[in-house]
């Protein structure tokens, strides 16, 4: 009797554990990039009813309870949902971000909440780990945005137009308001005055009143003559080094009879102003996208993505986050669309918790502690009324 006390509180051992599992987790059901656990039940070992070792007619097995192994973690993806917030990341695939805490440990996360903190580095909002991007050689750096907050200025090189040039009129044509931007970012307006002769016309380029250029722009059945579709220049603006300009006419612009009116305008200019850093998001590859108020864009670094070979190479470490226990069975990389898949902006990955398993789970636990509980109230009153019967 004393052997079913040790079986029954055993068993009571067992199910609060698995009680404490199933609590865990209800409770992180709403927790982003959680991944459910399940506990592993088995029986004890077995010893012989009348320790004789005698086959003869078969050996009776007295078993010695519960016990528990290991939780096992579940990392079916869960449900993925928007933000609104571009540095919400989540990985539709096998992936993990990389994070590196304030003692140099890595550690994986699915929960992809992410912000840059004050010195410009992407960390994770929960406790301020830096995400890690992968540097192309197995290394990994943190992202930083301090070498690229501005967006230097770039000089015009090219002007492309389009428009007709009217084929019939005498008068001359202008082209007024044309950007021009110098290399510290500085704006020029230039202007054309365009003069007809035949199926010829005269090109001066002007700066106020100052003609800084001259070409001919030459039409062949209504479109310019490839030697003569593109005026190069050099304009040299005050105070500044000389700057190379090319007027490109050569790809919607023609001269056919539409009266006197000239419809030639600019469609493009390459240069662009000093600009400074409006957004950061990153694309599905992982790339970091940084958005600048000149209206110009620039691709940076790449998160970085580690997947694992077993689950028993995983450990729960809080956080939403995981440590590795077998460095060979983990393998780094960047989203790929394949192996560790690929990465939402403005997203998070919710728990995988079924709540409705987790009840089932719950009433299966709650009645073998019950059980067991009375295994163990049954045993006790045996063994008082075997006191009561010694003391008769």
């Amino acid at each position: 009797m004393l052997e079913s006390i040790y079986v029954g509180m055993s068993g009571l051992m067992g199910y609060s554990h698995g009680l404490r599992v199933i609590a865990n987790n209800t409770a992180n059901l709403n927790t982003p990039g959680f991944k459910g656990a399940s506990l592993q039940f088995a029986d004890m070992f077995y010893a012989n009813s009348d320790g004789s070792g005698s086959e003869a007619f078969g050996r009776d097995q007295l078993g010695y309870g519960l016990t528990t192994y290991s939780t096992s973690l579940n990392f079916k993806q869960g449900e993925l949902r928007q933000t609104g917030n571009d540095l919400d990341l989540a990985v539709d695939g096998q992936g993990l971000f990389v994070l590196r805490n304030a003692e140099g440990e890595l550690h994986y996360t699915r929960a992809g909440q992410f912000e840059f903190n004050g010195d410009g580095v992407l960390v994770n909002r929960a406790d301020n780990s830096e995400v890690m991007s992968a540097d192309g050689t197995g290394n990994f750096t943190r992202i930083d945005l301090n070498t690229q907050r501005i967006n230097a200025a770039k000089a015009t090189t090219s002007i492309a137009f389009q428009g007709n040039l009217p084929s019939t009129t005498a008068n001359a044509q202008t082209v007024s308001n044309i950007v021009a931007i110098d290399a510290l970012g500085g704006e020029h307006t230039l202007s054309l005055s365009l003069t007809r002769t035949d199926q010829k016309w005269a090109v001066k380029v002007l700066d106020g009143t100052t003609t800084v250029g001259s070409g001919t722009l030459e039409f062949a059945d209504g479109k310019p003559t490839a030697a003569t579709s593109k005026l190069k220049i050099e304009y040299k603006p005050a105070g500044q080094a000389a700057m190379p300009l090319e007027f490109d006419f050569s790809g919607e612009v023609r001269s056919f009879a539409s009266g006197d009116i000239s419809t030639l305008a600019v469609t493009r200019q390459d240069g662009y102003k000093l600009g400074a850093l409006s957004s950061a998001t990153f694309d599905s590859t992982g790339t970091l996208v940084l958005a600048y108020t000149n209206q110009q864009s620039v691709k940076g670094q790449r998160i970085a993505l580690a997947r694992f070979d077993t689950p028993d190479a995983v450990e729960a470490v809080g956080d939403n986050q995981f440590k590795s226990t077998d460095e060979t069975a983990w393998h780094t990389g960047v989203a790929d669309g394949l192996a560790f898949g690929t990465i939402s902006s403005g997203v998070i990955e919710l728990s995988n918790v079924d709540l409705s398993q987790q009840f089932s789970d719950l009433v299966i636990m709650q009645r073998g502690y019950q059980a067991s509980s009375q295994i163990v109230s049954t045993a006790n009153e045996m063994l008082q009324e075997l006191f009561s019967m010694k003391s008769k």
